[in-house]
């Protein structure tokens, strides 16, 4: 029986969604057959078959998020239908000897695998959507195999032989649970992401107290709400119609009062008003829209965003393109603004370096990067995707143009790779494309800044004459982390954007 592991797409991928399934367990399969569709940072890919077999079982359901090296298929490379491992294979037990192939679980924790279904599947955490880590931190994922205090199930059962640590190492499924480990680490510091940190201050908890799910001990969020409703009793129950029990699972905690942080968390659950059923449809947060969530979700938590405004006067920029539009046309190539303000955005980068810096949360660490890949927003029927232009500094305008045309095509075509999604230091949104006046763009992280870009209006404008003329004004607001970016800083590098896109003859002499 072979495992189908979720191979790694693309340098810092560590987990992809399950889109679609391409064929069914029973199917004969060739080798490098389609298997299923995966979407890893909002680009999908078909995973080809490593063997040719059968399709014994499926690991992994459409929506699963499946972190990378994890099984999501077993094949019958003899083409026979042969059964499944046991939920028991590949678990060590205290003396390092693999437990016997084919052991039973105890009666007790296979009937309740039965009613909760798996917690560990495939030598990962299963990973659901209360899980607070992102795709941008590889610090947060899990590795390969999983350390526990203990193999034992929901019961308090033992499955080891002893309470010493064990190793689970893949297998279909079980109920193993993972014991917490301890929240703190030998030099005393918590470890817990920030937002755990800034909750946990918010609800007046003590990060100490509260054991952590995470790589290490490390504390979600989720960790920090379950600890703050630990010992609240729970409200009356009202008189109501029954709810099936997969219903009342579903259904989240009521609101929790803080003890000293006097914070109340709401229910986070949608109630459709009475009356108004039949008009609603309800569709899981799934494919390009969950990526999209987690990655605005990562945004807020993991910035402090200010906005900084300007206006740039872009008369002879106007000029400039209409006079080089034919030979673009002659050369082949479809002349926007957006080249020649990436051009700018790079010279400006250059001289005001912190705007192209990130943060690092797993190491406390401002990383300076002497390269210039510019995001670009892309809106697609999809939803917003960013593409990433690479080394700006060293193309020209006609080079950028191209490369605009080619990548916005692909995006709304669907048929960007990986690698052309990542390893932006800044990114520029082009909202003017449709008409918006004015925006406060969403930090694209890890980047510490972004530039929007809105639409080009004829307006009345002084000039150093004291003249009144009509000028093409377009408004520039860029948002910025308050944490790596000074304010004066921020204004500094807006203006000098502003010189080179007012003066577009200066911002072709610039040296890059």
């Amino acid at each position: 029986m072979k495992e189908v592991l979720l191979p790694e797409l693309a340098e810092s991928v560590v987990e992809g969604e399950i889109l679609k399934w391409l064929v069914q367990e029973g199917d004969t399969i060739a080798l490098e057959q389609p298997l299923c569709e995966v979407m890893t940072d909002k680009v999908t890919v078909e995973l080809p078959s490593p063997v040719a077999g059968v399709l014994h079982k499926r690991l992994a359901g459409e929506g699963d998020v499946v972190a990378v090296h994890a099984a999501i298929a077993l094949i019958d490379e003899g083409g026979s239908a042969a059964s499944a491992p046991s939920p028991a294979q590949g678990i060590q037990n205290s003396a390092g000897s693999p437990a016997a192939p084919g052991s039973a679980l105890p009666p007790q924790a296979q009937e309740e695998r039965e009613q909760v279904g798996s917690i560990v599947e495939a030598g990962h955490l299963k990973k659901g959507a209360d899980d607070d880590s992102t795709s941008l931190f590889k610090a947060f994922a899990s590795d390969e195999k999983i350390q526990v205090q203990g193999l034992t199930n929901r019961a308090g059962e033992n499955l080891a032989g002893s309470g010493a640590p064990g190793t689970y190492t893949g297998g279909v499924g079980s109920i193993l649970n993972r014991e917490p480990a301890p929240a703190g680490r030998a030099d005393g510091r918590v470890l817990a992401v920030p937002a755990a940190r800034q909750l946990a201050r918010e609800l007046g908890l003590d990060l100490t107290q509260v054991p952590g799910s995470g790589p290490n001990g490390r504390i979600r969020v989720s960790d920090v709400l379950a600890h703050s409703q630990q010992g609240q009793a729970a409200p009356a129950p009202q008189a109501a119609a029954p709810q099936p029990a997969a219903a009342q699972a579903a259904a989240p905690a009521p609101a929790q009062k803080a003890g000293s942080g006097g914070m109340t968390v709401p229910p986070v659950q949608y109630r459709t008003p009475k009356g108004y059923e039949h008009l609603e449809e309800r569709a899981p947060l799934r494919g390009m829209r969950r990526a999209i969530s987690n990655q605005m979700v990562a945004s807020h938590l993991y910035t402090v965003r200010t906005l900084t405004v300007d206006e740039v006067n872009l008369s002879k920029l106007v000029e400039f393109r209409s006079r080089v539009k034919a030979d673009a046309a002659a050369a082949g190539v479809k002349l926007s603004y957006l080249p020649f303000i990436f051009k700018a955005v790079a010279v400006a980068l250059r001289k005001f370096p912190s705007l192209n810096t990130s943060f690092d949360e797993a190491t406390q660490e401002i990383v300076h990067k002497r390269y210039y890949n510019i995001g670009m927003a892309v809106a697609t029927d999809a939803g917003l995707t960013v593409p990433v232009l690479k080394d700006v500094n060293h193309k020209s305008v006609f080079d950028l143009a191209r490369e605009v045309t080619d990548l916005a095509g692909r995006a709304q075509a669907g048929k960007l790779q990986a690698d052309e999604l990542a390893g932006s230091t800044f990114s520029v949104t082009n909202i003017g494309s449709i008409g918006a006046l004015f925006s406060f763009p969403i930090i694209n992280v890890p980047d510490a800044a972004i530039l929007g870009v809105h639409s080009i209006q004829k307006r009345p404008i002084v000039n150093e004459y004291d003249e009144i003329v009509v000028a093409h004004m377009m408004y520039l607001s860029l948002s910025f982390d308050h944490r790596l970016v000074d304010g004066a800083e921020a204004a500094r590098f807006c203006k000098e954007v502003i010189r080179l896109l007012e003066n577009p003859d200066r911002l072709m002499l610039e040296a890059m």
